[in-house]
């Protein structure tokens, strides 16, 4: 449900939503600059309730909330200072009550008022108190409003409220003339780190970083400026915001968020990543080679029999090298199943085909992807079950067709492949089979699945069904 549907429910005057939809643009800063979550509720006609019809949560810190809330009932007995609030137009400091999600929380509540100081709506800011520690700064921010909030009163919205404790980053704020009226202990940090050795309180924005986050450079970006820094090992990205009044910039805001941490984890997987993808691209390469020596052999025996078993031998070494050339190719934890047989049966039905067969293969259904070790466990069995459709399907038939179907049913995967030939003799599926034995082995011991044959009496059907292992299926799972 979105803010324009929730508040129609609110029974606000279009001017009133308009005002309060203007309001919301400014909540992702609002909740940056907290490290807190920042909601706007407005009271339901009739009812000693309230809505939420706007929520914004801190990109980089960590929110108290799991699933979207807006167009959730905020009751009277889990948030009295929202109603108390919307009710009397006072600001509450330091409320305490219990989210949508059953977290006891502290809230600061703000009216918003419309031109006619009417109370339309309440802004919140929320954070846990479950484990609350005994640490927070006393912050006086004053933000003065804009024109197009068609001078809403927001009394007290930041004046003697109270920034949570939570913020993680350098914080300086700057007024109108560039002059800096407050850093944080990190600001201190970070400059000191970055050589800027002046005395930060009173000094001018424009010195510091070049003049790269001077009021003019802030006005010619829009109002908002971002840039990354280094020096040394350290690196920083700060973001600089303006604070407007009409069109004319009065001050703003630095935040500074050292990044050396994540850099330095980014570069060790980086390494990592190049690590495998060349340990992947040998072990392909190994076993083309082993490949590439089983075929020689295989052209200088005259038997029949002893080249079926080479050449099954053979398609059996590829199907893991087409494994390991795709993870060293994309250098990714986990492959497409799907892919693979597409690449693997094309393989092994133009090896083994007869000149005058013609055997097409279709690849058909969901994507799944697995890691490595289940990937080329189940590549693997594919290979045995087409290999022998290839051996003994299509033996009195010049056309057939392979048929390959991936279906998934909640964290289950299902995998049918089916011919349109002879069939099988229950003597061929019950024992005496190599090929067969390796499926078994593998779906029950790797794969944790079970694979049953039938005769279709229009050929074969085998079936194979596992669970998906947890973390693992499709990219939207990744």
């Amino acid at each position: 449900m979105n803010t324009e549907m929730v508040m129609g429910l609110t029974g606000l005057t279009l001017e009133d939503r308009r005002l309060i939809e203007t309001v919301s643009g400014q909540l992702q800063l609002w909740a940056d600059v907290s490290q807190a979550d920042v909601f706007i509720d407005c009271l339901l006609p009739d009812m000693d309730a309230a809505m939420v019809v706007a929520e914004a949560h801190p990109q980089n810190g960590v929110s108290l909330y799991r699933l979207p809330v807006t167009g959730e009932i905020a009751l009277k007995e889990n948030e009295p200072g929202v109603l108390y609030c919307l009710q009397t137009g006072e600001s509450v400091i330091g409320a305490r009550g219990v989210s949508q999600e059953n977290v006891n929380i502290q809230q600061n509540v703000t009216p918003i008022k419309n031109s006619r100081n009417e109370t339309i709506a309440a802004l919140i800011m929320e954070r846990d108190i479950t484990d609350m520690v005994e640490q927070e700064k006393h912050v006086e921010v004053l933000m003065e409003t804009t024109e197009q909030l068609g001078e809403t009163l927001f009394q007290q919205a930041m004046t003697e409220s109270k920034i949570p404790s939570l913020i993680h980053e350098g914080l300086l704020i700057f007024n109108a003339h560039g002059i800096i009226t407050f850093a944080n202990d990190l600001a201190y940090q970070i400059l000191l780190e970055f050589g800027h050795t002046i005395k930060v309180l009173e000094a001018n924005v424009n010195n510091l970083f070049s003049g790269s986050f001077a009021i003019d450079q802030i006005k010619e970006h829009g109002g908002v400026l971002s840039e990354d820094f280094q020096s040394g090992n350290l690196f920083i990205k700060i973001k600089a915001v303006g604070i407007h009044r009409g069109k004319h910039i009065v001050g703003g805001i630095l935040l500074m968020r050292d990044l050396t941490e994540m850099k330095e984890k980014e570069r060790e997987i980086m390494i990592k990543s190049a690590v495998i993808k060349e340990i992947h691209h040998r072990v392909k390469n190994n076993l083309q080679t082993i490949a590439s020596l089983l075929r020689l052999q295989m052209r200088r025996s005259n038997s029949d029999e002893v080249e079926k078993v080479f050449r099954e031998s053979i398609n059996r070494i590829m199907s893991i090298s087409i494994i390991h050339e795709i993870l060293s190719q994309d250098g990714l934890d986990e492959v497409d199943c799907k892919e693979i047989f597409e690449y693997l049966t094309k393989g092994i039905v133009t090896s083994m085909r007869l000149n005058d067969h013609l055997v097409t293969v279709e690849v058909e259904g969901d994507s799944l992807f697995l890691n490595s070790r289940n990937a080329s466990s189940l590549a693997l069995v594919i290979n045995e079950l087409v290999q022998n459709a290839m051996n003994h399907a299509f033996l009195h038939v010049s056309e057939g067709f392979i048929r390959i179907l991936l279906k998934k049913f909640g964290n289950v995967m299902q995998i049918t492949v089916s011919d349109n030939g002879v069939g099988f003799s229950p003597d061929c599926v019950n024992g005496g089979n190599l090929g067969l034995e390796i499926c078994r082995t593998l779906v029950q011991e790797d794969l944790n699945g079970s694979i049953r044959f039938a005769n279709t009496g229009k050929g074969t059907t085998i079936k194979l069904l596992f669970p998906i292992p947890d973390g693992e299926g499709d990219q939207g799972d990744l």
